[in-house]
């Protein structure tokens, strides 16, 4: 697991615009979100939050990757949908949820399974884990990695 401070792994995946390299990011800030499934309340909520302050990201020169094991097909669609001005990563073998740690046991209606735990990590310019958040409550959220970025940069 990756510990704030350590460097992120140089990790490869598909996304809305294409392949996406994290090295090729270097330079920028980077939040990565992983989020459950495409097109569900909490998820969509998410989304349209960084969506909505994309041009503040943009302005502090941060890009934001969104990510879940969602096909390219089902995030092409939740991402017309929702208007959204960022990519999504398809991770289908899971390989940046389990770098990130982000799969877990969960409970729904009493039945257990392995899922995605809402979690956000903000990778400075210079490729390290600059900060962490797990177990993410939506309301409020994008907001507070904003803060984040600003405090880092200050």
């Amino acid at each position: 697991m990756l510990k704030p401070g350590a460097k992120v792994p140089d990790l490869r995946g598909q996304t809305t615009d294409g392949e996406v390299r994290l090295r090729n990011r270097k330079g920028k800030s980077v939040i990565v979100y992983f989020y459950p499934k495409d097109s569900t309340p909490g998820c969509t909520r998410q989304a349209q939050d960084f969506r909505d302050l994309q041009k503040s990201f943009a302005k502090r020169d941060a890009v934001v990757l969104g990510v879940s094991r969602d096909s390219i097909k089902s995030h092409e669609n939740f991402r017309t949908k929702q208007a959204l001005t960022f990519a999504l990563v398809s991770d289908p073998d899971e390989t940046w949820c389990k770098v990130f740690d982000v799969i877990h046991e969960k409970v729904l209606y009493g039945k257990r399974y392995l899922g995605v735990v809402r979690s956000t990590f903000l990778i400075g310019a210079d490729g390290r884990l600059r900060r962490e958040w797990r177990g993410v409550k939506v309301p409020g959220h994008a907001a507070a990695v904003l803060e984040a970025l600003d405090a880092q940069s200050a």
